[in-house]
């Protein structure tokens, strides 16, 4: 079992920076790939981010690359998500997920809220 929880989400206006963090623990001593997911009101969860566990591998969404950056810290065992030059559109809540290499099963933090004004 691996738990999950994000911080770093809050209110910022357009052309703002956020930084939020995904910390993990549990079975942190088995590899895992992290992506950063997000949802708005009245819509599906869409992939934003991922990163593999060497953090050699990123992968971005076309919406937001060239503005956010994935890294990892895997001696803390936690992953980062820096995102600049913020739009309206980017207003959802953001969700952590770790991916085992070992069997593929996925964990899920519970989320924070990022709200882009304009």
């Amino acid at each position: 079992q691996v738990q999950l929880v994000e911080s770093g989400g809050g209110l910022v206006q357009a052309g703002g920076s956020l930084r939020l963090s995904c910390a993990a623990s549990g079975r942190t001593f088995s590899r895992y790939e992290t992506g950063w997911y997000r949802q708005a009101p009245g819509k599906e969860r869409e992939f934003v981010a991922r990163i593999s566990w060497s953090g050699g591998s990123t992968y971005y969404a076309d919406s937001v690359k060239g503005r956010f950056t994935i890294s990892r810290d895997t001696a803390k065992n936690a992953v980062y998500l820096q995102m600049n030059s913020l739009k309206p559109e980017d207003t959802a809540i953001y969700y952590c997920k770790a991916t085992m290499y070992t069997d593929g099963k996925g964990y899920w933090g519970q989320g924070t809220q990022v709200t882009v004004s304009s």
